[in-house]
């Protein structure tokens, strides 16, 4: 392995030098190793690009998926190992996303790393092997009717998270809506609207909802937005959670395996929901908003919730439907929940968010409505992480272009 040349980025002085003595041990003897990624850069800007990465997660300042994706934007590596002690639900988002980016995964190895598996993953790389095996889509079910509980939970693999931006009233991207996705054998791509009745039936939907929020938040870690601030998730939640006394417990464990605070997780609760909640799932909203959990009102202006029933929920924000804010300079009823909305909101000290904005007449009409959070087409459609990532990049450069010709 003596041609081989790879970079360490490991902020541990002694786990640094610890893997550097493996890479000699294994023959590498050309090794870049930083503890910072300032310090990476600098030294790829001096030494060129290298063969293999070996890239920690966590670390003080830009972390590991920062550098990661500098790598692959300049094409500064051809393969990547990522070392973390990070949650497994974060390392296998990582994992996905990473091939997105244009990058080769050699695997992801928990902290303290062997020079054994050092060595098996950099002998793989030599002789030319393939990466990570896909994972196995499980058996095929033909027909959604039919599905019992334990098939659906086969089929586990075949459930995926998309994300949808959601910005501000200037642009700037403050968080995404994040929602399954059924990737089936033989129908294809299903929308949660197209499986919800078997979902039901099968009772899965905290099920589903758990996973959704394990996947959102392990990128809501992995995706950092300004000033490295951990991405913002909302996730819709069934009212059937809010009966499950440990949900409070099992959420707090969950931020904590990804190292983030409450606060960047919006739990959403659709109003028709809202109107039907007892004293037990009401009390449970208010420990997730001592937790220091979001919480959304969704559907906002359906009819199914008073403003007594409102003013006893611990809500952070009102989820408006986007079809309000589409002629409501004719039609009075719209133009009053729209106006009932924010002057709740502002009362309240609530955000607003509309959804389902997908044409420029639909920005326009937002824009005259006291410059709420916008979601819809109109900004970008449902996304997989990886190819958020993407968009959120893009958007960076565009922005970048823009203040660099002004």
């Amino acid at each position: 392995m003596h041609s081989l040349k790879v970079l360490i980025l490991e902020d541990h002085p002694f786990q640094l030098m610890a893997l550097h003595q493996m890479l000699n041990a294994a023959g590498v003897f050309d090794v870049l190793a930083a503890e910072s990624v300032t310090c990476a850069m600098q030294m790829l800007e001096r030494r060129g690009p290298v063969d293999v990465a070996i890239c920690d997660l966590y670390m003080d300042g830009a972390d590991g998926m920062a550098m990661i994706r500098h790598l692959a934007e300049h094409r500064l590596a051809a393969a990547l190992v990522v070392l973390s002690d990070a949650a497994p639900t974060l390392l296998d988002t990582v994992a996905e996303l990473i091939p997105q980016l244009g990058l080769r995964l050699l695997g992801c190895v928990r902290k303290p790393a062997s020079g054994a598996v050092l060595h098996r993953l950099l002998s793989e790389y030599q002789d030319g092997a393939r990466g990570p095996a896909a994972i196995s889509m499980g058996p095929r079910i033909l027909e959604l009717g039919r599905l019992s509980p334990e098939q659906l939970l086969q089929m586990r693999s075949q459930w995926q998270v998309s994300y949808q931006p959601r910005v501000d009233a200037d642009g700037a991207l403050v968080a995404v809506q994040a929602a399954v996705r059924w990737q089936h054998p033989t129908l294809g791509l299903l929308a949660p609207g197209q499986f919800f009745t078997v979902r039901e039936g099968a009772g899965l939907a905290q099920m589903l909802t758990w996973h959704v929020l394990e996947k959102a938040l392990a990128v809501s870690a992995a995706i950092r937005v300004e000033e490295g601030r951990p991405l913002p998730v909302a996730v819709n939640v069934p009212p059937t959670l809010l009966l499950d006394e440990g949900l409070g417990e099992r959420l707090q464990q969950l931020l904590m395996q990804h190292r983030l605070p409450a606060g960047v997780l919006t739990l959403e609760i659709g109003e028709n929901h809202c109107a039907r909640l007892d004293p037990q799932q009401v009390e449970q909203l208010r420990v997730l908003h001592q937790l220091g959990c979001r919480l959304c009102l969704d559907d906002f202006g359906r009819g199914a919730v008073n403003l007594r029933q409102l003013f006893e929920l611990p809500l952070s924000e009102l989820k408006l439907p986007g079809e309000f804010l589409r002629g409501m300079a004719e039609d009075g009823t719209k133009a009053a929940v729209v106006a009932a909305a924010l002057i709740l909101a502002r009362r309240s000290e609530l955000s607003v968010v509309v959804v389902d904005v997908h044409t420029l007449a639909d920005w326009q009409a937002v824009q005259g409505g006291g410059r709420p959070r916008v979601q819809g087409r109109f900004i970008a459609a449902a996304m997989s992480g990886g190819e958020l990532l993407q968009w959120i990049d893009a958007r960076e450069a565009e922005t970048q272009g823009r203040q660099g010709v002004a």
